[in-house]
């Protein structure tokens, strides 16, 4: 499974919430696999769920579904 639980995405709230230099992210928008790279965060189990780069290298480019490396 390559979905984030619900306080993945507070992390990601909160992170950006911390960050003193935030008016960068203005104008821009971040899904949490890409927060989480940013400012270093994790689910509940360790990993790093990035849903949109699965959308993109998986789905959208035709292959067969497998959730290997993107938790």
């Amino acid at each position: 499974m390559i979905s984030e639980t619900p306080r993945y995405i507070g992390r990601a709230i909160s992170a950006i919430a911390k960050d003193p230099d935030k008016k960068r992210l203005n104008g821009q928008s971040f899904s949490s696999g890409q927060l989480a790279k940013m400012y270093n965060f994790h689910d509940l189990d360790g990993s790093q769920p990035d849903a949109f780069r699965y959308l993109v290298e998986v789905q959208e480019a035709g292959k067969p579904a497998n959730t290997e490396g993107y938790r």
